[in-house]
């Protein structure tokens, strides 16, 4: 239990630093998309390795299909609604990339580990925590231009902190029982929503920014990614 909250608390306490360097700090914008698309590369390898892969273990390809489909259209649903039915503040876009498929990854984390090494969940972990650090920066950001106070985006960013830290303990003690399939169908409604986050939120917000360099820093995320997959139990 102590591995899972150190993990847990690690991802998660990165939304907070994340948001705290949006709202306080100042980098150049091109370092800022930079950073983006280096998490987005990284969560490239993530999906398909810690996600879709394991998932496929338990599910036919219709399922898999199925699953990762349902996760991108609920994302791609709920995405429009609050950016173009609510007419949101900017920067939430970005903050509902990160909750709706935190939710999912968060719970298939906490399942992961289960039983784990220290180095058994590096790839997801690592992926997740270098996805949370940008993405909080530029959402905290966007919402303070958006009419948010500093206060405000905070909070909001601290609450869905508090959010995905429970997804994540709840995976590790309701789902250690669940049944292999469910965790699949699990892991790829996560991988659907992650996809669908990186082509609307993540990889256009790095573009933005950094037109210039985004696809090599998505490269090397890609290949930091990789990387940790090499650990001892990844």
């Amino acid at each position: 239990m102590m591995m899972t909250l150190l993990v847990v608390g690690i991802v998660s306490g990165a939304l907070l630093v994340g948001a705290g360097w949006g709202l306080y700090g100042r980098l150049p914008k091109r370092l800022e998309g930079f950073l983006v698309a280096l998490a987005g590369g990284a969560l490239i390898v993530s999906v398909m390795s810690e996600l879709i892969q394991p998932a496929q273990q338990e599910l036919s390809l219709l399922m898999v299909v199925f699953s990762v489909g349902g996760g991108a259209l609920v994302f791609t649903g709920l995405d429009y609604l609050v950016d173009e039915k609510m007419k949101s503040s900017k920067g939430s876009g970005l903050l509902l990339a990160i909750t709706l498929d935190g939710i999912p990854e968060n719970l298939a984390l906490g399942v992961a580990l289960i039983g784990a090494g220290p180095t058994e969940v590096a790839a997801l972990a690592g992926s997740i925590l270098l996805s949370n650090l940008p993405e909080a920066a530029g959402g905290a950001k966007q919402m303070t231009k958006g009419g948010h106070s500093r206060t405000a985006a905070l909070a909001l960013w601290a609450a869905t902190a508090a959010l995905l830290s429970a997804a994540a303990v709840a995976g590790n003690l309701l789902l250690k029982d669940a049944s292999a399939d469910s965790l699949a169908h699990i892991r790829c409604f996560a991988a659907g929503a992650v996809v669908a986050s990186l082509a609307t939120e993540v990889f256009p917000e790095a573009y933005r920014e950094d037109r210039n360099e985004t696809g090599i820093a998505v490269a090397l995320g890609l290949l930091m990614a990789l990387a940790l997959g090499t650990l001892p139990g990844g």
